[in-house]
């Protein structure tokens, strides 16, 4: 397949369904207090069959990369263009997709986004959170707050596989992988 497919609102697929379904027999999810999904319909399908219909919050600031005219097209497909050429090759994440967004301007985004999550979070008084969101928020979220402890693309978790972020003492400390 390989098509970026970052905001485009498709559901999951009925492998990636039923993958959940398995993964979840296995008791690897975390129990939580609040519950957050990017808004996306793939967000809170999966949100869905790991914890059943909980009440939940839309976070869009959590949505995947917005790749503009680039959705739901292959490599292949773009690879000759000259826009998506630059994109590519950029390296100060200042390139915007025609259409979407640059890799400065999603980064902002979801940096945003995790902060308006952790003060509801905070806000509420509980003490702890299950956000539901996709691999490139995950990527960046973990990138920016544990730098060099690995490569930016390694911090992309296969499906439905993501990370525990501790806190001690109102501070990210340390993280755990599901």
């Amino acid at each position: 397949m390989g098509l970026y497919c970052g905001c485009t609102n498709i559901p999951l697929s009925d492998d990636g369904a039923n993958e959940l379904a398995l993964r979840k027999e296995q008791g690897i999810y975390p129990a939580a207090d609040m519950f957050f999904t990017s808004g996306l319909l793939r967000a809170g399908q999966t949100l869905t069959i790991l914890y059943g219909n909980v009440r939940r919050k839309a976070m869009p600031g959590l949505a995947e990369y917005n790749f503009g005219s680039f959705e739901m097209k292959s490599h292949h497909e773009l690879k000759e263009r000259a826009d998506y050429q630059e994109w590519i090759i950029d390296e100060t994440g200042e390139v915007t997709c025609p259409g979407g967004e640059s890799k400065l301007a999603f980064e902002m985004r979801v940096l945003r986004g995790y902060g308006a999550l952790v003060s509801l979070v905070r806000e509420s008084g509980n003490s702890s959170a299950l956000a539901v969101c996709h691999g490139g928020v995950i990527t960046c979220i973990m990138d920016h707050f544990f730098p060099g402890q690995k490569n930016y693309y390694e911090w992309q978790p296969v499906p439905g596989r993501g990370y525990t972020i501790i806190y001690a003492s109102d501070k990210i400390d340390s993280y755990i992988e599901i």
